[in-house]
């Protein structure tokens, strides 16, 4: 083992045995103690750390109009509800086992039945809003299996930590993001199944396209999906109300143009779906992960 690879598994291993410990401590305490705590100790850590100046950043530059101390009380905001989100991770099994109306409000039943009665798949789409680990909970509860894929960690010690702590809270069928997921949600959106996908992130082969007046490089999966397949697109918004309670909205399916260009109508499509999550965001800043490297 190279110098290089033994340093990175070190780093690795003490990361892994840090979060396990955090995971451990959440776990034990009463959910809505371990997410104020969460919330909390990040609310206070995030804003010191490098990665911080990024997110100061990309809020500016995505509303310029913002003053300095508005930015940086939106950033804070951001820091707390992500320290909320690890805070949660450890219970989402306990808030799988409530009645809806206890945690997590569901807004939009009507379209969740929709979808069930129809002959084929579906396919929703979320950002990373409130908690973006909620939705699945409601839905699924509901009655639709739906498969979703993610980006794994760097880290492979607590990439197996959330999908252990995933498999139990929500659901099994997660796949990780590359070839081998890509072919498993196809297989299943052939066979009359759903699939959500977070569409907020920058993907460096994707597709330029607007967001927040910049252009973004955005993964057109969803887009080309729903033309090849013929399916119908459904936003699902998550809701950070107050401390560890959401709200889950489910909207109308979208209309995306067609036309003899495929290229400029996934193009379109996804600067429509670029377009929902911006104004999600807007009406709650400190709500979205502005830790991306969203922008170039």
């Amino acid at each position: 083992m190279s110098s290089n690879n033994r340093s990175k598994f070190l780093r690795y291993a003490i990361e892994g045995l840090a979060v396990y410990i955090l995971f451990r401590l959440f776990g034990i305490l009463p959910l809505a103690t371990a997410s104020a705590l969460g919330g909390t100790i990040l609310g206070f850590v995030g804003p010191l750390l490098p990665v911080n100046k990024r997110a100061q950043l990309n809020l500016s530059r995505a509303m310029p109009d913002l003053e300095l101390l508005e930015v940086n009380k939106i950033i804070r905001q951001m820091w707390r509800n992500l320290g909320r989100v690890a805070g949660e991770y450890p219970h989402l099994h306990n808030l799988k086992s409530m009645p809806h109306s206890d945690r997590i409000e569901l807004v939009g039943n009507e379209h969740l039945k929709t979808i069930k009665n129809l002959d084929g798949g579906s396919l929703l789409f979320t950002g990373h809003i409130g908690n973006w680990e909620i939705p699945g909970i409601p839905i699924i509860k509901a009655g639709l299996p739906i498969a979703f894929v993610y980006r794994a960690p760097n880290n492979p010690y607590v990439d197996q930590l959330i999908s252990k702590t995933r498999f139990k809270g929500i659901t099994d069928n997660a796949f990780p993001k590359g070839s081998s997921g890509a072919r498993e949600i196809i297989r299943q959106l052939k066979n009359g199944g759903y699939a959500a996908m977070l569409v907020d992130q920058k993907m460096n082969d994707g597709i330029s396209v607007p967001f927040f007046g910049i252009e973004a490089m955005t993964a057109p999966a969803l887009a080309q999906l729903a033309f090849k397949y013929n399916l119908p697109v459904w936003p699902v918004r998550t809701q950070r109300l107050d401390g560890c309670r959401f709200r889950v909205t489910i909207y109308p399916s979208l209309n995306f143009t067609r036309t003899n260009d495929l290229k400029r109508d996934i193009s379109s499509a996804m600067t429509q779906v670029n377009s929902i999550l911006e104004e999600w965001i807007r009406e709650q800043p400190g709500q979205w992960l502005w830790l991306h490297n969203r922008w170039p």
